[in-house]
């Protein structure tokens, strides 16, 4: 049986070393591309390395080649000027997609954020989960780009029948960072599960879902995500007591009100704390 080849654009970053070992199947090749460094293959891991930039067509269309699916990690993930947010995340996402149709590739998951909607509330949760899909509020020069992004992935599933995958990512890291963290952390295990279920998952065509975990304070909408297969099993408040204890917390600070948080107020442009 031939393997699966599943490329995986900025591998060499935090959510690409994340779900690099916790995606390795035997039956399963990781092709793993970006312009920075990346770690070689231990002995016998399944990875091909590519080196290139997803705004180079050229090199984009070679990664594609042979690829079963793409997971779309690759460009800026902070808040950066417009002139590099547009050239890397929205032209390089335009030039990944055109360049996986052009190869037959039939499914491409997306890295979105939570910052396409900052300007949402906590308080248009109907009881059970503020809805993945919500329509855009962003709040960074970033959070357009995602935004963007996801529009493109719309565009190429309704003209070309592409399956898509939107993840709007809250916080994948470690451990969850600061109070907003409690609410919007997903575990790299999780991350993991919820990255193999928009694989594994059957013609899910375009869908808008919610990365992150379980998390007894969250109020993010798992259904989205566990109607293509996923489930989590960590939650955040592992981690709250000397989070809230650092933080001085309660009382909430009020712009966690906002899914963006803090980066709601940081000046356009600039790189902004997580």
């Amino acid at each position: 049986m031939t393997a699966q080849r599943v490329l995986i654009t900025g591998a060499a970053g935090g959510v690409g070393q994340i779900l690099r070992p916790r995606l390795r199947q035997d039956d399963r090749v990781l092709r793993l591309f970006d312009i920075a460094p990346i770690a070689p293959a231990a002995e016998g891991e399944p990875v091909e390395i590519v080196t290139g930039s997803v705004t180079d067509p050229a090199a984009v269309r070679a990664a594609c080649e042979g690829v079963d699916a793409i997971i779309h990690l690759g460009g800026h993930s902070r808040e950066t000027s417009w002139a590099q947010t547009l050239d890397v995340n929205v032209n390089g996402t335009q030039v990944l997609f055109e360049a996986a149709r052009a190869a037959g590739v039939r499914r491409v998951v997306l890295a979105s954020s939570n910052h396409a909607v900052g300007f949402r509330t906590r308080a248009e949760d109907p009881g059970d989960g503020v809805p993945a899909d919500l329509s855009p509020r962003p709040d960074t020069y970033y959070g357009v780009s995602k935004v963007a992004i996801e529009a493109l992935g719309s565009l190429y599933h309704s003209r070309f029948g592409l399956d898509v995958i939107c993840v709007r990512i809250g916080m994948c890291f470690p451990e969850p960072m600061g109070v907003r963290g409690l609410s919007l952390w997903m575990s790299p295990d999780d991350g993991g599960r919820l990255f193999q279920a928009c694989l594994s998952a059957e013609s899910p065509g375009y869908r808008v879902i919610w990365g992150v975990s379980a998390n007894t304070r969250g109020y993010l909408s798992l259904a989205e995500a566990e109607a293509i297969g996923y489930r989590s099993k960590d939650d955040s408040e592992t981690f709250a007591a000397p989070i809230l204890a650092a933080e001085n917390a309660p009382p909430v600070p009020a712009e966690l009100d906002l899914i963006g948080g803090g980066f709601t107020t940081t000046p356009l442009g600039e790189a902004n704390p997580l």
